[in-house]
C-alpha cells in the first residue's frame, strides 16, 4: 500500500517510515501539509499518516483539505500526535480521520491500523468498481429498451394498422376515429359492438395511437368487468392496504387504478359492473381520486377511462341497470363497431391475412382462398365475428395442408344452421351458372346407376361437401351416405 507520511519532525518521519517499511508499504515523505497536497493531486496514496502539530498547516486542517477533494474516498487519513487531548481527538473525528495514534507509535498497534486501511479501501475501491459497472450495465441496458421499445412501437403499430387490417372504409374511419381520441387523453370514450369485433384493438389504437411517430409508452391496463365478483370489485379496482381484511396480503397491493397511473384503464363489458358499484366508480372518475380498501390516505389519478360493451347501454338505463348519470360520464367520446356481417368487404382479405400468418406458423402451405370458399365466408353471418373467423382460419391450418383454401375446409367448422344458409347461397349461385351434362352409354345405362352418377357430379360440384350435396339434393346427410355405402360394397363385390 502506498502510503503519505506528512511531519515536520525529520527524526520522527525516519523511525515511522521504517516501521511503514517493515509491512510492506511505499511510503512517501512531505515535511509539510502543503507539499503532501499537491502530491495527493498528482498520485494515489490510500492512506495518509500525518502528524497533528505542525507548523502553518495542522494535520486537522489537512484531513479537512483533504476531505475537500474531488476522489476523497480514495484516502484514509490517520493522525498521530505526542500531546493527546479529547479535544484534539474530537477535532480529528469531526475531519473525518479513519484513526488516532499517539506517540511514540506503537509498531504493532500501527501494524493493525495499517491493515484496517488495507481492507477499507479494498472495499472502498470494490465497491466503486462494482457501482461503475453497475451504472454501465444500466445504461447499456436502458439504451437497449430504447431500442426494443422503438420496435415494439412499430410492432404495436404493425399490429394495430395491420392485424386489424385498412381493408374497407368502415376500418379506416374507426381507426381515424381511434386517432382523434388519442390525441386527448382527457375525454373517457365508450366503444360498443358484438363480442368479437376487436373493441379492445380499437381501445388499444385510442391509447396507443395508430401512427408510429406518436405511439405513447404509457401504460394500458385492461380488465373485464364481468368477471368480477361484487366483494372483489373495490380490492381489485383500488387495491388494499396491509391487514385491511382476513387473508390480504401482507403488504398490501395496489389496485388497476395504481396500474393504469398516467396511462389508459379499459373497462371491458362495462354494463356487467353491478348497480350498487356503480356509484363507487363514478364517484372516483368525478373526483379523481380514490382511497385504498383499509386505506386512509387520498391517491390522486391521471387516467383515461376507454369502456367497451356488447349490449345496448340505454336499454340498462332505461330498465334501472345502468346509472344514467354514470352512462353519459362514460360516453363522452362514442365509437360504434359495426358487426363484421356489415363490412363483407373485409371479410376475405381479412381471412387471407388470418391465413397466410396462421400457414407461416404452422408452416404450411396455404396461400390464397378459392372463388367457392369465399363466397361461403362472405354468405355465412359470422356471428361471432372477426374473433370466430380468426379461430376458424386457425384451426384450418391446423387440421389441413393445402395451397389453396377450399370450401370443405370450411364446412365442419360452421353451424348447421347458418351453413345450411350459406351453402344454399353458394350452390345456387353455381347452380345459376352450371349445367349437369352425364354420358349415354350405348350399351344402356340402369336407372341405379344413372342416379349414382348424379350423386357424384353434386358432390364434386360442391368441391366434396356431403352436407352441401345432401341439402342441394333434397335427401338428409345420413341417405347421402347410406348411398355411398352401398355403392361402395358393390364395387368391391363386382372386383372380387
Amino acid at each position: 500500500m502506498r502510503v503519505l507520511l506528512v511531519d515536520d519532525d525529520q527524526v520522527s518521519r525516519v523511525v515511522v517510515k521504517r516501521l511503514l517499511q517493515n509491512s510492506d508499504c511505499e511510503v512517501t515523505e512531505c515535511s509539510n501539509a502543503a507539499a503532501a497536497l499537491a502530491k495527493l493531486v498528482d498520485a494515489d496514496y490510500p492512506m495518509v499518516l500525518s502528524d497533528i502539530n505542525m507548523p502553518g498547516m495542522s494535520g486537522i486542517e489537512l484531513a479537512q483539505a483533504i476531505k475537500q477533494l474531488p476522489d476523497s474516498w480514495r484516502t484514509d487519513i490517520v493522525l498521530f500526535t505526542g500531546y493527546a487531548d479529547i479535544k484534539s481527538a474530537v477535532a480529528a473525528l469531526r475531519a473525518g480521520v479513519y484513526d488516532y495514534l499517539q506517540k511514540p507509535v506503537d509498531a504493532q498497534e500501527l501494524a493493525l491500523t495499517i491493515d484496517r486501511v488495507a481492507e477499507h479501501q479494498a472495499l472502498l475501491r470494490e465497491n466503486k468498481k462494482l457501482t461503475d459497472r453497475f451504472q454501465d450495465e444500466v445504461c447499456a441496458a436502458t439504451e437497449a429498451t430504447r431500442r426494443e421499445l422503438s420496435t415494439v412501437k412499430k410492432v404495436l403499430a404493425e399490429s394495430i394498422i395491420g392485424q386489424v387490417g385498412v381493408f374497407g372504409e368502415s376500418t379506416r374511419k374507426l381507426l381515424e376515429q381511434a386517432q382523434q381520441f388519442h390525441t386527448d387523453r382527457s375525454i373517457p370514450v365508450l366503444i360498443q359492438g358484438e363480442t368479437g369485433v376487436g373493441k379492445e384493438v380499437i381501445a388499444k389504437a385510442i391509447h396507443y395511437g395508430v401512427k408510429i411517430d406518436e405511439l405513447t409508452n404509457r401504460p394500458f391496463v385492461a380488465i373485464n368487468c364481468s368477471a368480477l365478483t361484487p366483494s372483489l370489485f373495490e380490492s381489485e379496482m383500488f387495491g388494499y392496504e396491509a391487514g385491511a381484511f382476513t387473508g390480504s396480503a401482507v403488504q398490501g397491493a395496489k389496485g388497476k387504478f395504481d396500474m393504469a397511473q398516467n396511462g389508459t384503464l379499459f373497462l371491458d363489458e362495462i354494463g356487467e359492473i353491478p348497480l350498487n358499484l356503480q356509484a363507487k366508480l363514478l364517484r372516483v372518475l368525478q373526483e379523481k381520486e380514490f382511497y385504498r380498501v383499509g386505506g386512509l390516505k387520498k391517491i390522486k389519478i391521471d387516467i383515461r377511462i376507454i369502456c367497451a360493451t356488447n349490449s345496448l347501454l340505454e336499454e340498462q338505463v332505461k330498465n334501472g341497470a345502468f346509472r344514467q348519470d354514470l352512462y353519459y360520464r362514460l360516453k363522452v367520446g362514442y365509437v360504434k363497431v359495426p358487426p363484421l356481417r356489415e363490412r363483407k368487404d373485409e371479410i376475405v382479405p381479412l381471412t387471407n391475412a388470418f391465413l397466410l400468418d396462421a400457414a407461416r406458423q404452422k408452416k404450411k402451405r396455404f396461400h390464397h382462398i378459392a372463388p367457392a370458399a369465399a363466397r361461403l365466408l362472405n354468405a355465412y353471418p359470422w356471428p361471432g365475428n372477426i374473433r370466430e373467423l380468426k379461430n376458424v382460419i386457425e384451426y384450418v391450418a391446423f387440421a389441413y395442408d393445402a395451397e389453396e383454401l377450399q370450401v370443405n375446409h370450411l364446412t365442419h367448422l360452421l353451424g348447421e344452421e347458418s351453413r345450411s344458409e350459406a351453402f344454399s347461397q353458394v350452390m345456387g349461385s353455381d347452380a345459376a351458372k352450371q349445367q349437369l351434362v352425364l354420358p349415354f352409354p350405348s350399351g344402356g345405362y340402369s336407372l341405379k346407376s344413372f342416379c349414382d352418377d348424379i350423386v357424384d357430379e353434386i358432390i364434386a360440384a360442391c368441391e366434396g361437401n356431403h352436407a352441401a350435396a345432401a341439402k342441394y339434393l333434397g335427401i338428409s346427410l345420413r341417405a347421402l351416405f347410406y348411398r355411398l355405402e352401398k355403392k361402395r360394397i358393390k364395387q368391391e363385390i363386382s372386383r372380387i
